[in-house]
């Protein structure tokens, strides 16, 4: 797996894709990816910032999506060139994915778009990282078929990420059995909080457990996941989207040094 501008992976430690949910502003997305940075140069842990330009699901039409695509990525692509980071976004459709490949190192394919075999080959012809996220409503072994699709365009660096199995209308579960099967087609990211989502709220908020993030993370750690996918926020409770289910900044780090102990644990 070639990541661009990757650091410590001689360390032999997990990935940790993370940032803000959406791109709010410039000012927070710094301050996000400047803290970040400091905590996994220190514990050696290779780190790709991630916010999305855009979020184009959404449960009701009145919830902030973006400051507007090119704004957006372009926040993004000098959050790549001032810190000198890799950098992951979503996208959503087909023709996004040469629009985004332009501004950020690794592209991401949202869960409930994972099936899309038009994204996924546009995503693939662009020669970027993909990182595929599961479907809430697919089991680990029908993702090989979305990990064939992207090969099909001659691009092997592929990530599939486990982010929890719809239960019921309002719950998820994680099923840690589904990170070595999904194993066997790529490397798999432990999405640590959108898999603590309760989606479909009655109020149209999409709710969460931020509490139960360090129980996933030590489990997908423990398990021998790849790498880890979390979206942090210095002040979760005014984040403009998902904020129900983000690790507040000010703890990432104490988790992080847990995380490591436990890796070199398993890994001895």
């Amino acid at each position: 797996m070639h990541i661009p501008k990757l650091k410590h992976t001689q360390s032999n430690n997990f990935i940790l894709l993370a940032g803000p949910c959406v791109v709010e502003s410039e000012d927070l997305c710094f301050e996000v990816a400047e803290k970040v940075k400091a905590i996994t140069d220190r514990l050696q842990i290779p780190y790709v910032f991630k916010a999305s330009y855009r979020k184009a699901n959404r449960s009701r039409s009145d919830s902030f999506s973006g400051l507007g695509d090119e704004m957006g990525l372009e926040i993004l692509a000098k959050i790549g060139q001032q810190l000198d980071l890799p950098v992951v976004t979503d996208i959503h459709s087909a023709p996004e994915a040469a629009m985004a490949a332009a501004y950020v190192d690794m592209l991401q394919i949202p869960a409930f778009l994972c099936r899309q075999t038009d994204l996924l080959q546009a995503a693939g012809a662009t020669g970027k990282v993909v990182n595929i996220k599961k479907g809430q409503f697919l089991s680990p072994e029908s993702m090989q078929f979305a990990v064939q699709k992207v090969k099909e365009m001659g691009n092997e660096n592929i990530l599939l990420t486990e982010r929890g199995t719809t239960f019921g209308y309002q719950d998820l579960v994680v099923d840690y059995r589904g990170l070595p099967t999904m194993q066997q087609y790529a490397p798999v990211i432990m999405d640590c909080t959108h898999s603590l989502q309760q989606p479909n709220q009655i109020a149209g908020v999409t709710g969460g457990r931020p509490d139960m993030i360090a129980t996933i993370a030590k489990a997908a750690i423990a398990v021998g996941a790849d790498g880890l996918f979390i979206e942090t926020h210095p002040n979760p409770g005014v984040a403009k989207s998902d904020g129900a289910n983000m690790l507040q900044l000010d703890q990432l780090e104490s988790m992080l040094e847990q995380l490591v102990k436990i890796r070199k644990a398993i890994q001895s």
